[in-house]
C-alpha cells in the first residue's frame, strides 16, 4: 500500500510516518501537474495541509490560514479526481462546531464565526472528490513532542501553570496515539463521511488542569486570564478560551476502540 501525505512535517505527520512509511510527500506548493506525477501508483491521499491555527489572525494571516486548507485541498481534490487513487482522508476540525453546546458528526451546521465558515469551504473542498473520502475532524491533539500540550509542560513544571480563566470550558482532545490509530482503522474499513477525532471523555479545563499537575507533581494555582491570552492572540484566542464539548460517534458506532480514553491514561502515558 502506497500513501501519500501532505503536510508530512508537522506534528501529526511526522507521527503518520511510523505508520507509514512507503509514502510521498505532497508539498503545499507543488502544481497540480506535479502532484499527479507524484501521485502514480498512490492507493491512499491523507491531507493534513495548514498553517497554524494558534497565532494572532491579521487579515493577511487569515488568507494565509484559508489558503493553506482551502486552495491547498482543491488542488489536490483536483488532481486525486484525474488519477488512479482509491481513497482520501482530509483533515478537519471540531471548530466546525459552536462553542457551549454538544455535538456528534449528527449536527448538520458550523459555527457562525472564523472557524466555522473555515471547515466548511475547507469540507467542502475536500467533498468534491469523486473518490470515497472521509473528512477527520482534530480535537486538541495531545502528544509530549508536539501539539499543545508540549506547549503547556514548560509552565506547568516551572509551577506556573493552572486553569484558563474559570476552569469550565471543556476540552475534547485525543491522544495522538489514537489519533494515528483512527487513520488506520479508517483506511482498514475505508470509511467514508466525517469522524471526529476525540477521545470520548471530554474534560472541563479544571479538571484537565489538575490531572497535568498530578501527573507531573506539579502545583496548579496561578490561573490564566480570558484577557491576557485575547491580548497575546487577538480572535484567535478563541481556540484557547472556547468551550467543545464534542463525541466520537461515528467512530465508536463503527468499532473503534480507543486506548487512551480518560485524560488520566493520556497524560499518564505521553508524560513518564
Amino acid at each position: 500500500m502506497k500513501v501519500a501525505i501532505s503536510g508530512v512535517s508537522g506534528f501529526v505527520g511526522t507521527h503518520l510516518l511510523k505508520t507509514f512509511p512507503n509514502f510521498v510527500s505532497i508539498a503545499r506548493d507543488d502544481t497540480k501537474e506535479q502532484i499527479l506525477q507524484k501521485l502514480q501508483d498512490v492507493d491512499i491521499v491523507i491531507n493534513l495541509a495548514g498553517a497554524p491555527i494558534i497565532k494572532k489572525w491579521s487579515q493577511a494571516y487569515k488568507k494565509v490560514l484559508i489558503s493553506s486548507r482551502v486552495e491547498t485541498t482543491k488542488k489536490l481534490v483536483s488532481a486525486i479526481n484525474e488519477s488512479d487513487v482509491k481513497y482520501f482522508i482530509s483533515t478537519s476540525a471540531i471548530g466546525a462546531y459552536p462553542d457551549d453546546e454538544v455535538h456528534d458528526e449528527s449536527f448538520n451546521g458550523y459555527a457562525n464565526d472564523f472557524l466555522g465558515a473555515l471547515t466548511k469551504e475547507w469540507e467542502q473542498c475536500a467533498n468534491e472528490c469523486i473518490k470515497p473520502t472521509a473528512i477527520v475532524r482534530f480535537g486538541i491533539v495531545l502528544g509530549n513532542d508536539g501539539g499543545a500540550l508540549k506547549q503547556m509542560l514548560l509552565p506547568f513544571k516551572l509551577g506556573v501553570g493552572g486553569i484558563i480563566s474559570d476552569g469550565k470550558m471543556v476540552m475534547s482532545w485525543i491522544d495522538i496515539d489514537d489519533l494515528v490509530s483512527i487513520y488506520q482503522f479508517l483506511i482498514g474499513k475505508k470509511l467514508t463521511g466525517v469522524f471526529n477525532a476525540v477521545a470520548p471523555n471530554p474534560v472541563a479545563n479544571y479538571e484537565f488542569t489538575k490531572t497535568l499537575g498530578r501527573v507531573l507533581h506539579r502545583p496548579t494555582i496561578f490561573p490564566l486570564p480570558e484577557f491576557v491570552l485575547k491580548i497575546i492572540y487577538g480572535e484567535a484566542a478563541s481556540v484557547l478560551i472556547g468551550s467543545k464539548e464534542i463525541y466520537p460517534k461515528n467512530l465508536t458506532q463503527n468499532g473503534f476502540k480507543f486506548k487512551y480514553s480518560t485524560i488520566k491514561e493520556s497524560l499518564e502515558h505521553l508524560i513518564p
